[in-house]
């Protein structure tokens, strides 16, 4: 798991046109919602090209199913928390494309209001052909 911290800690202080650079999806909105930035995995993870996405309401417009108490919701209340740096929790996006399991972390940017929503695929077991 410290390989995995490393990389999301790193992603803090990388430049927002270096995000590409990173291992898993990286969407940085402001305190509106507003997505900022959108890098390459998460592209190819939800199947939304970047510069339609940029500009427009995470939540309401790119993805709605997120628009519920258990993400939407907890990214208030973790905004409320100043000292808080960073929560994650797991996630199922019901993309029409298939369903993914995802590890949502969000990490506090050092611009004010900034948050950077890393989503990480959860590694799923092969299945057992036997069964």
């Amino acid at each position: 798991m410290r390989d995995a911290d490393d990389k999301l800690w790193r992603a803090i202080d990388l430049p927002t046109d270096r995000l590409d650079e990173l291992p898993f999806g990286a969407i940085v909105i402001d305190a509106n919602g507003i997505v900022l930035e959108y890098n390459e995995y998460e592209s190819r993870l939800s199947h939304q090209e970047r510069a339609a996405v940029i500009g427009r309401n995470f939540f309401r417009d790119i993805a709605p199913c997120t628009a519920v108490r258990a993400f939407e919701g907890r990214l208030h209340d973790f905004l409320k928390l100043r000292e808080q740096i960073s929560e994650s929790f797991d996630y199922f996006f019901p993309f029409a494309h298939g369903a993914v399991d995802v590890t949502i972390t969000f990490l506090r940017l050092h611009k004010q209001g900034q948050v950077l929503i890393a989503v990480e695929r959860v590694a799923t077991p092969p299945k057992d052909p036997s069964v």
